[in-house]
């Protein structure tokens, strides 16, 4: 799909990766740009004069649905839904339910809401595209959240059936999985292993642009992890071995100072 004179929604957009979206969409020449986030301010600032900014908390599925539906009252359709806001919390198993239940909503529930509230329109066009932002750690794990790495692993699995049910209907489905990305979350520890090697919040609109056009199901920022990936899949037991080493590395290290 080519963005231009599509109308494309964005949440969590008011900063990091959904920001760089937002700006890349409208440079590209989307007819409108919807800008969502918890930070509503911050949605209206990032929002270009084409399109607008809301509040939007997407664990709420009425929030969803009052963002789809304004923006179909002002432009007719939605062409691209990106289900982009996404949390880190650290912890282990023994992470409060609290914990589990918002990571679900953001990172699940968020895009089974938004899925809900736009396929009837892109099923009726027989045209429309979804666009999930999972995170390698859909693809790979998370050495410090286990809830994270579970939520995400849910967020691919959604997306995998969404596109496996609907494409025949027209329906495309990317998800993104970017590895580190020099966003506030990541660089809050600049000690984070994935620091080294990480990329800008431009360079993944980059990659989204490029796999949209293409229409890619796995949309890699870092090619490297289309390889961690395969490994995994190859040899599981040694692709564990191999993530049970570097956890104890990089817990001496933090231990180490």
């Amino acid at each position: 799909m080519i963005v231009r004179d599509k109308v494309v929604v964005v949440t969590g957009a008011a900063h990091g990766i959904g920001e760089a979206l937002v700006n890349r969409f409208h440079t590209e020449g989307a007819r409108a740009v919807v800008a969502a986030d918890l930070d509503g301010e911050g949605a209206e600032k990032v929002a270009p004069p084409s399109g607008f900014g809301m509040r939007v908390d997407v664990g709420r599925e009425s929030d969803i649905q009052r963002l789809v539906a304004e923006t179909i009252s002002r432009y007719g359709q939605i062409d691209v839904f990106c289900s982009n806001a996404g949390i880190f919390i650290p912890g282990g198993i023994d992470a409060p339910d609290a914990d589990w239940l918002k990571m679900r909503d953001i990172h699940l529930l968020a895009h089974v809401y938004a899925a809900r509230a736009v396929l009837p329109g892109m099923l009726a066009r027989g045209d429309g595209y979804l666009l999930q932002t999972v995170s390698a750690a859909g693809l790979l794990t998370s050495l410090e959240s286990v809830v994270y790495a579970v939520t995400k692993h849910a967020a691919l699995g959604l997306a995998e059936w969404l596109s496996m049910t609907y494409g025949y209907a027209g329906i495309k489905v990317s998800a993104l999985c970017p590895q580190g990305v020099r966003t506030s979350m990541l660089m809050q520890d600049p000690n984070n292993f994935l620091v080294e090697g990480s990329v800008s919040v431009e360079q993944v609109a980059d990659s989204v642009i490029e796999g949209l056009a293409s229409e890619k199901f796995l949309i890699l920022p870092h090619p490297e992890v289309a390889e961690y990936f395969r490994r995994k899949a190859a040899d599981h037991d040694r692709w564990l071995r191999g993530m049970r080493r570097l956890r104890a590395d990089t817990t001496a290290k933090k231990a180490g100072g």
